[in-house]
């Protein structure tokens, strides 16, 4: 099975009628005929059954094409991202990521990185918060993570990058917004969103909040679902330094707690190479240069 007798089932999937398929494809129907029938001799069932109407997915033929679907994405991502390398790198490094904001100075990084290593490209992949499986498992180079939850993480090198402080998020016409440091006392009355996978260091203060002061609380599934509540006017949180993007809808104040979270870079203990090490070098000088911005 090829590429483009893939692209001819998954478009049949979608019309379910041979003809108007040929025609989105530019192909006869005689050809998307047969090629369907290719595919269905190759791997032993059918996919569609025929009818003076048009086809039906079999429900051998509907699982496949779900699987098929997925396996077409991830092959044109692969060939898009060879296509790109294979004009100007031979060498790339992958960092892994929760999100943009988790390493704001990224792009000026790479930008001077490629200043003296103009064929290496450093490509983002970004995981779910907390999510190291793909570092793991060999699949990234680099990965950012809060020291807490890697440091007993067996063979890796950690290199330490900034220490992010807590920040109250509020709408920006929030009474609080106006402060330069909100305490523990301002919250009384007010609805705190808590969870949402916060780390330790955060818990420890959500509780302390909630245990001290009259506040109201609720619990959110995860960072984007506490944004939008804010938005929505219920309430305030309490969220890392790291995970602010900067856009200027929300105001985050800094909050009166001393402790910080450390974030990190991870590398593997076996993966020695030199370009690694520069890389590692020029983001950490990234943010030692910006020592006065907001983490």
């Amino acid at each position: 099975m090829n590429t483009k007798q893939i692209d001819y089932i998954l478009e049949l999937s979608q019309t379910l009628n041979f003809n108007h398929a040929a025609e989105n494809l530019y192909i006869s129907q005689p050809t998307m005929t047969y090629q369907i029938k290719l595919v269905e001799d190759e791997i032993g069932f059918k996919i569609f059954e025929r009818s003076g109407k048009g086809a039906v997915l079999t429900p051998a033929g509907s699982q496949f094409c779900t699987t098929l679907r997925n396996i077409r994405d991830e092959l044109k991502n692969a060939i898009e991202q060879g296509q790109n390398f294979s004009d100007k790198y031979h060498e790339d490094i992958s960092i892994g990521l929760p999100m943009r904001s988790a390493l704001y100075f990224l792009p000026e990084a790479i930008t001077n990185f490629a200043q003296t290593n103009p064929g290496i490209s450093v490509t983002p992949k970004f995981n779910p918060l907390y999510n190291i499986d793909a570092f793991l498992k060999g699949e990234q180079d680099i990965v950012f993570s809060q020291e807490e939850y890697i440091r007993r993480v067996p063979d890796i090198k950690i290199h330490p990058l900034f220490q992010s402080r807590i920040y109250l998020i509020t709408e920006k016409n929030d009474p609080l917004a106006e402060k330069e440091l909100v305490t523990i006392p301002d919250l009384a009355g007010r609805t705190l969103m808590i969870g949402g996978g916060s780390p330790r260091i955060l818990q420890n203060l959500q509780q302390r909040v909630i245990t001290t002061t009259q506040v109201r609380y609720f619990n959110s599934l995860d960072h984007e679902t506490t944004l939008t509540n804010i938005a929505a006017h219920k309430g305030v949180c309490l969220a890392p330094g790291f995970l602010n993007d900067h856009n200027n809808e929300f105001a985050w104040t800094p909050f009166d707690y001393d402790q910080t979270i450390s974030c990190v870079l991870c590398t593997h203990n076996t993966d020695q190479r030199e370009n690694i090490k520069s890389f590692i070098k020029t983001l950490q000088a990234s943010y030692a240069s910006h020592q006065d911005f907001p983490l």
